[in-house]
């Protein structure tokens, strides 16, 4: 009984900034790491970024690095990832997901057993 829900996704201009959460619910994920997950039309799902819960070591893919950032609150037992100068080519349905082991790819999106519904991001020029 595991429970993801992505939010704060919408339509923003590109180099404006954006706000994901992730609420979840169900599960302590403990040492687990959790992560976001973007897909766009005709394109392969593409990892943004990971945070393991319990240390909050974070791991970025290249592309996002140094404009995202992945964050957790503990107390309201959410993830967020904060989207600065976003470019149009980041337009894609973001998805929050959780459960990867801490010793496996945090960068696999096989490797993480649950996943939210998924949230529209649109930049635009």
């Amino acid at each position: 009984q595991v429970q993801l829900a992505e939010s704060g996704g919408g339509l923003v201009q590109a180099g404006g900034s954006l706000r994901l959460s992730c609420a979840a619910s169900g599960r302590t994920f403990s040492r687990s790491v959790m992560g976001w997950f973007r897909q766009a039309p005709g394109k392969e799902r593409e990892f943004v970024a990971a945070i393991v819960w319990s240390d909050n070591r974070t791991y970025y893919s290249d592309s996002v690095k140094g404009r995202f950032t992945i964050a957790r609150d503990n107390a309201k037992n959410t993830v967020s990832l904060q989207m600065n100068s976003l470019k149009p080519e980041d337009s894609a349905v973001y998805y929050c997901a959780g459960g990867a082991s801490y010793r496996s790819s945090w960068s696999s999106s096989e490797n993480y057993p649950y996943w939210g519904q998924g949230t529209q991001v649109t930049v635009s020029l």
